[in-house]
């Protein structure tokens, strides 16, 4: 049985913290329904019992940005794959902030800033449900995966700008604002 809540509570923020991944999905009119994992424990963050954020690294696509443009409404999914058996679900709505946007500076303090690092989605809660998740198997956490976060540390600026250039729209054709990636020092310029 499902219940829902107005806000996250502190047994909700317990399960959160724990869990190291967490599933997006975002979807915009006419547009393909896309649902990403999301891993890299540090990532994460409740501001507050109806505000939540995650650190985005750049990647292969940027559908979330261009969803919450378009339709604004995310849905973030976590499962305990312990005890106790439980999914919690955040309906919310999105913002993509960008380090070169007001609101960066405040948002950004809450997380330490990765390479690759290009976004950070800055969500409202507007509820939260829980269901048992009696049928979400047991697995063991063993180590986080780091690869991305090296790639972006090896990466060539430049090259790595070029080829993300050119990628201003979804995979649905929606239009996405220009990111670019946070490699460590000071924060990239919208050029």
């Amino acid at each position: 049985m499902a219940d829902f809540f107005d806000e996250l509570n502190f047994r909700h923020i317990e399960m959160i913290e724990d869990q190291p991944v967490f599933f997006v999905a975002t979807s915009a009119p006419e547009a393909r329904i896309n649902l990403s994992p999301k891993g890299l424990r540090d990532t994460f963050r409740v501001i507050s019992p109806r505000r939540v954020a995650y650190l985005d690294l750049g990647g292969s696509g940027n559908e979330t940005n261009a969803h919450l443009i378009a339709d604004g409404r995310i849905t973030l999914m976590f499962c305990n794959f312990q005890q106790p058996a439980l999914i919690l679900r955040i309906y919310g709505t999105g913002n993509p902030v960008l380090p070169w946007e007001r609101g960066w500076d405040e948002i950004a303090q809450h997380f330490t800033l990765l390479p690759g690092t290009r976004q950070i989605f800055d969500i409202a809660v507007e509820s939260v449900q829980t269901s048992c998740g009696w049928g979400v198997p047991f697995m063991e956490y063993q180590r986080e995966r780091m690869t991305l976060v090296k790639a972006h540390s090896n990466a060539d600026p430049a090259e790595w700008a070029g080829k993300h250039k050119r990628r201003r729209e979804s995979i649905d054709g929606l239009p996405t604002r220009p990111t670019d990636r946070y490699i460590g020092g000071d924060v990239p310029s919208q050029d």
